[in-house]
């Protein structure tokens, strides 16, 4: 029987920029001067403070305010009776219901100065995940968590869009591994130098956001603007808070490295717990740095599924999700100009195949290499080659064994995926 390639329509699959929604307060401002919002969606807007918007003779029929504040409860009622959808933002969450921007290492890591790993931010949203029932929330939690997750999504396409307008999809790498590689390891230092490298190519480096492998190579782009002695100095400091489960002096450590090694791309801001909104100010600055955080550190996608894991705070920006499965797949339809693998254990291993499946079927469009780091492990220990090869080489789109790449060396894997 005639194999029959199943891929999703280009349109499915393919991100969208939608002149329907409103992220800032200047474009609401600018909107708000014809008169009508009809039909549109306004998304987490600080719609309290001054100046407060007259919306009395607004039209807003259709309109969709998801996660705003408004100067009283008559206002949303008013906006209700005149035709508008009204999901206001969720009180007593620690998180934003409708977040308008990526997560900056600044962000997750708040708190810490004063109250430890157990103070930041990032833990404080976790311990409220699993205190509402993990995996497997509550009703009221469940929707908080999903409409979370959409105000990510579109802050990554709207994060990603300049990069990609600049340098292509094909520009995109991911960098996967296992989690307990300790810091000051070998792994640790290969992953740390291809990431190095990569942003140095013009290349932006996305990784899980978790410790290990993905720390490393989010490092080795952070410092990718300095000299290579300054990378090996700042995983020499490391190395001696090299286990992430000590929490406090895994954070510390990492805290101290961005200091002496590196600068925030962007001062921190303070973050509404409710709408997550920002500044007219602060938006602007952030649409200024979507290009120089991807030289900088580069896009992590880790989840609080895994939050007993210190947040990686080398990352540019921070697509943090509360969706395991969102996050994988966010992952590996991003990466299209190739994924390296480092050594791990099953999760590397389903990773391997999960993007294997989509480079098979041609699901996210072309993909680019497949590029296994330690012969060995990869041939000997965890026979993935042996697999791999014959599946790819029956795609319906052709034989694509060809895009299997294993090497020992980490400047081999970076021309790999740097030319052709």
């Amino acid at each position: 029987m005639a194999r029959v390639p199943t891929p999703p329509p280009a349109d499915v699959i393919e991100p969208h920029t939608c002149t329907d929604e409103i992220e800032t307060r200047a474009e609401f401002d600018r909107r708000l001067t014809t008169g009508s919002l009809v039909g549109l969606t306004v998304q987490g807007l600080r719609l309290d403070l001054d100046p407060v918007p007259d919306l009395t003779a607004v039209e807003v029929t259709g309109t969709l305010f998801v996660g705003c504040r408004f100067a009283s409860r008559e206002v949303g009622a008013d906006l209700v009776r005149r035709g508008a959808n009204v999901v206001p933002p969720f009180s007593g969450l620690p998180y934003p219901t409708q977040p308008s921007h990526l997560y900056t290492p600044e962000e997750l890591a708040a708190g810490f100065a004063e109250g430890g790993f157990a103070g930041m931010y990032d833990t404080r949203v976790y311990e409220h995940f699993r205190a509402h029932g993990g995996a497997l929330p509550d009703v009221r939690e469940a929707l908080g968590q999903r409409l979370h997750d959409h105000g990510v999504d579109n802050a990554l396409a709207d994060a990603t869009r300049a990069w990609l307008a600049t340098h292509g999809p094909q520009s995109v790498v991911g960098i996967m591994g296992g989690h307990a590689v300790p810091r000051g390891s070998a792994p640790y230092r290969m992953a740390a130098v291809l990431g190095w490298e990569l942003a140095r190519a013009d290349r932006l480096v996305v990784t899980g956001g978790g410790p290990g492998v993905m720390e490393a190579a989010n490092l080795g782009a952070h410092l990718a603007l300095r000299p290579v002695e300054d990378l090996d100095a700042a995983i020499d400091l490391l190395a001696g808070a090299p286990d992430f489960t000590d929490h406090d002096r895994y954070t510390a450590a990492a805290l101290l490295v961005r200091e002496r090694y590196g600068q925030p791309v962007v001062p921190p801001r303070p973050r509404d717990a409710d709408t997550g909104s920002v500044s007219r100010a602060d938006s602007a600055a952030l649409a200024a740095g979507d290009v120089d955080w991807a030289r900088a550190g580069g896009l992590a996608i880790p989840t609080w599924l895994y939050g007993h894991e210190p947040a990686n705070l080398f990352a540019g920006r921070i697509a943090k999700y509360f969706s395991n499965a969102i996050r994988e797949d966010t992952i590996l339809r991003l990466a299209r100009g190739g994924i390296v693998f480092a050594p791990g254990r099953a999760g590397t291993v389903q990773e391997v195949f999960q993007a294997a499946t989509k480079t098979y079927y041609g699901t996210d469009g072309a993909s680019g290499a497949y590029v296994f780091l330690d012969r060995a492990y990869w041939t000997d220990e965890l026979p993935v080659e042996s697999l791999l090869r014959p599946l790819l080489g029956a795609s319906p789109f052709g034989d694509l064994s060809s895009s299997v790449h294993l090497t020992d060396d980490v400047h081999e894997a970076v021309r790999v995926l740097t030319t052709g």
